[in-house]
């Protein structure tokens, strides 16, 4: 099984990234509970299943259970699953343009400025963008050209995950 967290910035484009893993052939939750992550990945590595690609999306939604995600991911480092993570960054500008523009609330903003929310989200998950292995800025990124990005971060992986005479 090929495991794949897609995280990051919330307004940088990680819905549409799984979106896009889903049409690269990945099978994809988003916002599973941090709680039932361990178990899932469990499950699914023993399954016998046709789709052996597989892309978790996590972010601030997860709330206080966030901070329990590292010691998950250390978990699944000692039991030797391989995991990669794609985290989804944009600058701040952007991000408050994209919130402007959508007339969305900012998950962590709770009635603050929407600069405030994103703030707190940059301090919460810091920990994934240093774990991560591929770091997409959507700043300045048409649709496709996320597409071309995540197609390349996925050929990467299987390049990892695939041994060279296999494939």
């Amino acid at each position: 099984m090929k495991l794949v967290i897609v995280t990051g910035m919330s307004g940088a484009g990680k819905s549409t990234a799984m979106k896009m893993m889903e049409d690269i052939g990945y099978f994809c939750v988003d916002n599973l509970p941090v709680s039932f992550f361990e178990k899932f990945v469990e499950l699914f590595s023993g399954a016998k299943m046709t789709q052996s690609n597989v892309a978790i999306g996590m972010d601030v939604r997860s709330g206080q259970d966030l901070d329990e995600l590292k010691g998950v991911l250390d978990s699944m480092e000692e039991g030797h699953i391989s995991y990669d993570i794609l985290f989804l960054d944009a600058s701040d500008a952007v991000l408050v343009k994209r919130y402007k523009e959508t007339r969305r609330n900012h998950p962590l903003a709770k009635g603050e400025r929407v600069d405030k929310g994103i703030e707190k989200e940059r301090e919460k998950i810091d920990f994934l963008k240093k774990r991560a292995d591929y770091i997409i800025d959507t700043s300045n990124l048409l649709t496709r050209e996320l597409k071309t990005e995540l197609e390349k971060a996925a050929e990467e992986m299987y390049e990892k995950y695939v041994p060279e005479d296999t494939r």
